[in-house]
């Protein structure tokens, strides 16, 4: 069977969808801001957020230049439509990759992913996911990891997804991360229907 092109799917959803018209649309990512504000982001940390795509999250950590910002996404498409909002002299550094096949250069402060994760759906990808993210991190640094809830969509953007509670995530996650908070969320989409998600906070051990 021929392995599904997750680059190929992405660009062609932000390629022909305007920014509100897809359903996980936030005009203010007040639930991330606040999660990160609770995992300890000050000004000078380094954050990176996976998955970022157009997301305005990015617009809120570069104001003032107090954080060391970063954005993966596999659509360069995504990645445009968020660059072209902000200034020029913003500095954000852009990442074009899949998460799974992603090599980091450097180790971040904490870890950002709003809906990416619940789209790995194979044990291999899951796997790579968390040794990059073992990779990117600093010992001592936070990883917050959105996905939807037990109770939440079987699919999205007509894929399927894996939907958790904290503990499902934790042994995926494996030893190294150890669970420092979780909560449940409803995100309402564009045309007004919920969406159970469930925000998990985990602190790298080893």
């Amino acid at each position: 069977m021929e392995r599904f092109d997750r680059q190929s799917h992405w660009q062609s959803v932000y390629a022909t969808k305007a920014e509100g018209e897809v359903s996980w649309f936030e005009e203010a990512p007040e639930i991330s801001l606040a999660l990160l504000d609770e995992a300890g982001l000050t000004p000078g940390m380094s954050v990176i957020d996976i998955g970022g795509g157009a997301s305005r999250l990015v617009d809120a950590l570069s104001i003032d230049g107090k954080f060391d910002v970063s954005v993966l996404d596999l659509s360069a498409a995504a990645l445009d439509v968020a660059r072209a909002r902000l200034p020029g002299d913003a500095n954000v550094r852009w990442f074009v990759s899949d998460v799974t096949a992603w090599t980091p250069d450097r180790a971040y402060d904490l870890w950002h992913d709003r809906a990416a994760f619940h789209f790995l759906t194979d044990p291999a990808d899951q796997a790579a996911y968390v040794h990059v993210m073992t990779q990117a991190l600093k010992e001592g640094g936070m990883a917050i990891i959105g996905t939807f809830a037990i109770d939440g969509p079987a699919k999205c953007s007509n894929l399927p997804v894996a939907r958790y509670d904290a503990n499902s995530l934790r042994t995926i996650l494996g030893d190294q991360f150890q669970l420092v908070a979780t909560r449940t969320h409803e995100h309402v989409t564009p045309w007004s229907t919920g969406q159970r998600f469930q925000f998990s906070t985990f602190g790298k051990i080893a």
